[in-house]
């Protein structure tokens, strides 16, 4: 019965002699079997009778093994596993390879084959064939090249596929046959049951952990889906023989994978004989010739019948691998592993408008674009072409440099290492938003020019189109990359050439003349005469906040009630002016001198000039070029879940998919983990090269990790939030032997014994998410404010140092322990009623006994203010003053929970101008935004002078205050 092994121990010598046909990922059953006849007596029956009544036993067991074979085969054949059958007689010579070309995508054409791997390049040398020792051509040869499937990741020799093949062990199924009358079966789609050496995670039976071997053991311990990826131990009392014909629910993605059922191959039409005598009766020729040139041009080797619901977002996912280094082929991989390999798209290889043709009739589709901007605006071109309706929202893993679409929707600058796991379900239940979309059109003169091109690179773009200064640069780049490709191969190469580009251009002044050769015509405003009295060297024409790789030329408009607030959805395009000075300041904070929010722009140029749309660089011939809003597309923004019960972990995601599969209504939905009113966190940091280097270990990087010290903070708070308490932590020890804070130590101990940490945090330190089931992943800065605490930890929470030295550990076990925030579910005492009244009023006397009487000015009311909340939004100024003086800097920046604002923001909306100078010279945050993106200078709309001093401190502090994104 298995292919690898050739005999056993006993006739039922335990659950591998059973099972493990089910080819392990380099499975070598019979050791597995071995193992389980070695080490449990419990599965097996031999050794434990007398010799007679044995000898008449084994021929029964005998029987039974026969009967028991042959219904597990039928029950193979049903569940479509049909590399279970009996082991091949001989083996043929070892070859160097298939005879065969490798299929390394998806195939789509009428030869498709279901079941077909997608062999990947593998440098995991060191990992065992699939096929096992006895089955293996070229188990002698150690470094002889592999592959790996895409979909199901096993591991193959080159030269072992042929034989792989011959057992008949096929890959995950990704589509239905059209011809088979038995639709029933075809739907129902079952477990796609594979053997693995390593598994991580717990069995799904048991609860226990797999035991993981060192060097590449060949011990069978797991058995898992390639589907839904539950696991099981490689033992009788965990997986049973009836699992394998069980229907597969999908996992925890099934709300966004598409079921292989819904992809169907159709067979050709082929017209017979018979149904072409009756065409010849028909007396309209020209309508038999119609109907033959549709069938001719509108057959497809496959369609789509999806089955509507509610509750299902498909992803379609297109991967651009040229974007990004070599991300983009590893994530390809990634998202086929976890999705239907049907639904992932490689666009090196085309078919992006096939792909949304194919799959445009599907319910609540979702697109996933995978690369930088540009591929963002392929996309959305070529849905333009189709006019889809309802067009599909697109979502964006930023591949690319500069990223700018995707940090305006909160995608952040760049991929780190996220797992795909997660940004499927934020692509999920991510919010719906407008993007404004802008037609460029030249008009053409009849004349060539002698320099030039009248033909812009895009006709429509989505971010930004310039000319001038930083065009020019972003075209000498562009010339260089096109001509030494090999010398711009990693982002830091491509950054540092940008800077010397925009030196040697700045020396040489090229755009200095540009103010002399231009028209710009907004809205039938002219404001040529305002360009050449300024002079700039660069005018650019901004759709989005971002530019120019996370800048934001707009700046806050907090001081000039001429424009209204930038958005990316108002239909108005922003115009901006750049002298040399101003491009550079950008880097620092600053802004461009604002023109015009406009709605159609005529640009006439006398000279040729670069420009640049959406990053393409071109030189465009003298010309009159005219930008209007062509529509608005729709995107995918990512949003914060603001529940009452955040998600703890991957398990309540799975129970929530296993909801969705059942149609239950939410109320039957019982959460597993409830979060408490307050969560006890330890701080624990890590260094980069510790980090770099043991990532995947989670336990290792456990042990080593240094205790920063404990806080204590409510069951929501967002990691945003966090980041304020750990600051102050980090404050509060370094001050506490002279300033008497509340701090007081503990002695924990935790199995090794570690140091606190006794230096600084940097400034640029992130959090770690420590909840994924294999390793440790960074999380984004610009993203902090869309995760809560509860999903990246449990009772421990996991920073990355990006500049901390690495500390051996020691034998101390003290850690300080700060408590900087209380519950916000406890119901209000006396004395914490009595202080929210004194602030309320005004009074200062009630306050101040308050205070020292030990009520915390900490505490929140039920709609989540503070005192110094509710005093700033009254105005008064000396209740603001004592609280400042009296609490601790935590409480500046805290956020209420209905609208999220902080005290600066309930002053400013309620133009109190004293209050909000106290508030800003102690250090309260100006970039600040509440749940509606608004700062506090915003909020102080309609006061003019109180906006221009917010606005100003503003730009002082971003003058100042480093760029800390995570680095890619």
């Amino acid at each position: 019965m298995d292919p690898q092994a050739k005999d056993r121990t006993g006739p039922a010598g335990g659950f591998s002699g059973r099972v493990a046909s089910l080819g392990a990922d380099g499975g070598d059953s019979e050791s597995g079997a071995g193992s389980e006849d070695a080490g449990c007596g419990s599965d097996t029956f031999s050794g434990s009778l007398p010799d007679m009544e044995q000898e008449t036993l084994e021929e029964k067991l005998r029987g039974l093994a026969f009967r028991k074979q042959t219904s597990y085969r039928k029950a193979i054949s049903r569940s479509g596993l049909q590399h279970l059958g009996p082991s091949q007689p001989s083996l043929p010579p070892a070859s160097n390879g298939p005879n065969k070309e490798l299929r390394t995508g998806v195939d789509w054409t009428e030869n498709a084959v279901n079941g077909d791997h997608l062999w990947m390049e593998t440098s995991c040398s060191g990992e065992l064939c699939y096929l096992g020792e006895d089955t293996c051509l070229l188990k002698t040869a150690k470094s002889a090249p592999r592959r790996k499937c895409a979909a199901c990741k096993i591991v193959v020799h080159t030269g072992c596929i042929e034989q792989l093949e011959k057992i008949n062990f096929r890959c995950k199924p990704t589509f239905r046959e059209g011809g088979s009358r038995c639709l029933r079966d075809q739907n129902a789609l079952r477990h796609h049951w594979v053997h693995r050496r390593r598994q991580d995670g717990k069995c799904r039976q048991c609860g226990k952990s797999f035991q993981q071997k060192f060097f590449h053991s060949k011990e069978i311990i797991a058995i898992s889906c390639s589907w839904c990826k539950l696991a099981f131990h490689n033992k009788v009392t965990c997986f049973m023989l009836h699992q394998i014909e069980e229907p597969c629910s999908l996992g925890a993605h099934a709300g966004v994978i598409v079921p292989p059922s819904w992809i169907i191959k159709v067979r050709k039409p082929q017209s017979s004989l018979k149904n072409s005598a009756r065409r010849k009766k028909r007396t309209s020729f020209k309508r038999r010739t119609s109907k033959k040139g549709l069938d001719d041009s509108k057959w497809r080797p496959f369609m789509l019948k999806p089955l509507p619901s509610p509750l299902m977002k498909p992803i379609l996912v297109f991967v651009n691998p040229k974007s990004g280094g070599n991300q983009g082929a590893k994530v390809l991989q990634m998202f086929m592993w976890i999705l239907n390999p049907r639904q992932v798209f490689d666009l090196s290889h085309g078919g992006l408008r096939e792909a949304l043709e194919l799959y445009r009739k599907v319910p609540n589709l979702r697109i996933l674009a995978c690369g930088g901007d540009g591929t963002v605006g392929w996309i959305l071109s070529t849905l333009d072409e189709l006019q889809m309706n309802p067009q599909p929202p697109v979502a964006v893993l930023p591949l690319g440099t500069g990223n700018d679409l995707a940090r305006t929707l909160n995608w952040g600058g760049g991929y780190t290492d996220e797992p795909v796991s997660k940004v499927l379900c934020h692509v999920e239940d991510g919010s719906v938003v407008q993007l404004d979309r802008w037609n460029l059109l030249v008009e053409k003169s009849a004349a060539l020019p002698e320099e030039g091109t009248q033909k812009l690179p895009l006709n429509v773009f989505n971010n930004y189109f310039s000319l001038g200064f930083d065009a020019h640069v972003t075209l000498e780049f562009h010339e260089s990359r096109e001509a030494n490709p090999e010398k711009f191969n990693s982002r830091f190469r491509n950054k540092m050439f940008y800077a010397g580009a925009a030196f040697s251009d700045f020396l040489q002044r090229s755009s200095r003349d540009l103010s002399k050769h231009v028209r710009v015509v907004c809205d039938g405003t002219d404001l040529t005469a305002k360009i050449q009295e300024l002079k700039f060297q660069c005018i650019v024409f901004l759709n989005i906040p971002r530019y120019c790789a996370g800048t934001m030329p707009w700046g806050n408009t907090g001081d000039h009630r001429d424009f209204e607030p930038q958005r990316h959805d108002d239909g108005c395009i922003e115009v901006i002016g750049f002298t040399v000075a101003s491009l550079a300041a950008l880097q620092v904070g600053g802004h461009g001198e604002r023109l015009h929010q406009c709605r159609e722009v005529v640009l006439t140029t006398f000279k040729t000039v670069p420009v640049q749309v959406d990053g393409e660089p071109c030189r465009l011939a003298p010309t009159t070029l005219r930008i209007s809003l062509r529509n608005q597309a729709n995107m995918v923004q990512k949003s914060k879940r603001r529940t009452s019960v955040p998600l703890l972990n991957d398990i309540q995601k799975v129970c929530a998919a296993d909801l969705r599969r059942l149609s239950a209504p939410p109320d039957s939905f019982s959460v597993p983990h409830a979060v408490p009113d307050r969560l006890r966190l330890r701080v624990n940091r890590i260094s980069l090269q510790e980090y770099d280097r043991l990532q995947y270990d989670k336990e290792r990087i456990r042990d080593i990790s240094i205790p920063v010290g404990i806080v204590v903070v409510r069951g929501d708070c967002d990691l945003e939030t966090c980041r304020l308490y750990i600051d102050r932590l980090q404050e509060d020890l370094h001050q506490a032997p002279s300033t008497g804070h509340r701090v007081h130590y503990q002695d924990e101990s935790r199995g090794v014994a570690r140091t606190s940490s006794s230096s600084r945090l940097s400034p640029n330190w992130s959090f770690l998410d420590s909840t994924s089931a294999d390793r440790f992943y960074r999380i984004d800065k610009a993203q902090e404010h869309l995760h809560f605490v509860t999903e990246i930890c449990q009772d421990e929470v996991f920073i990355l140092d990006h500049e901390g030295p690495v500390v051996s550990p020691g034998a101390s076990t003290g850690m300080p322990d700060l408590v900087v925030e209380p519950s916000a579910g406890a119901p209000l005492t006396p004395e914490d009623q009595a202080l929210f009244t004194a602030a309320t009023s005004g009074d200062l006397t009630v306050l101040s006994d308050c205070v020292r009487r030990g009520v915390s000015l900490l505490g929140r009311d039920s709609g989540g203010c503070s005192a110094l909340h509710i005093a700033a939004q009254n105005g008064h100024t000396d209740l603001v003053s004592f609280i400042l003086q009296q609490g601790s800097k935590v409480q500046l920046d805290l956020t209420d929970r209905e609208k999220g604002d902080t005290a600066l923001h309930k002053a400013a909306s309620e133009k109190q101008h004293a209050v909000c100078r106290l508030l800003v010279e102690a250090g309260a945050s100006l970039e600040k935004t509440n749940f509606l993106g608004k700062t506090p200078a915003d909020q102080a709309e309609g006061d003019s002078e109180l906006a221009s001093y917010l606005s100003t401190q503003q730009h002082k502090a971003c003058s100042t205050h480093e760029d800390l994104e995570t680095a890619v």
